[in-house]
């Protein structure tokens, strides 16, 4: 009867705490009844030359293309790889930054063998932004073989996709 007596306590003074924390406030509606806008002007700001000199490089930057698509089995740079190259390098060694070499293929192959097509075809831009005067140490290479595609499908359309390596 003790146990009883207490377990009813114990759960009529949960049951209170529960209750109290629970209390209802009204919900004051602070709109203000009109909705005209009072302030419409706008506020400018200045930019420093040097901002501008920043941004400029950026969009130098992007303006190279970021992609670069290889042949079927190869990891050989073609020329319009090494011209967006040369721009990246010219970036680069201004205004030194790390990037990473993704290196992909497409799914032909067995995934061992695409590991490895992809690390050379990294491998193989990495080479020329250092042979540009790249610092190696800013370049990491990474390959996911056939496991990112870029295009989903069996056609030459879909595995030149995905024969690339990304400059990020």
């Amino acid at each position: 009867m003790k146990v009883s007596f207490i377990k009813s306590g114990l759960s009529a003074l949960f049951l209170a705490a529960l209750l109290a924390g629970c209390s209802s406030n009204p919900v004051v509606d602070e709109q203000p009844a009109s909705t005209d806008i009072e302030d419409t002007s706008v506020q400018t700001g200045q930019v420093d030359s040097s901002e501008i000199e920043d941004a400029a490089v950026d969009v130098e930057a992007i303006a190279a293309d970021t992609i670069f698509y290889f042949d079927f089995d190869k990891a050989l740079l073609k020329p319009e790889s090494r011209a967006a190259l040369l721009e990246h390098s010219a970036m680069l060694q201004g205004n030194p930054r790390n990037v990473r070499l993704e290196g992909h293929a497409d799914e032909r192959g067995t995934r061992e063998y695409n590991m490895a097509l992809g690390e050379r075809r990294a491998q193989a831009v990495k080479e020329f932004l250092v042979l540009q005067g790249v610092s190696p140490s800013l370049i990491e290479v990474i390959s996911y073989g056939e496991e990112r595609a870029a295009a989903y499908g069996s056609n030459d359309d879909a595995w030149g996709l995905n024969r690339r390596v990304e400059l990020k």
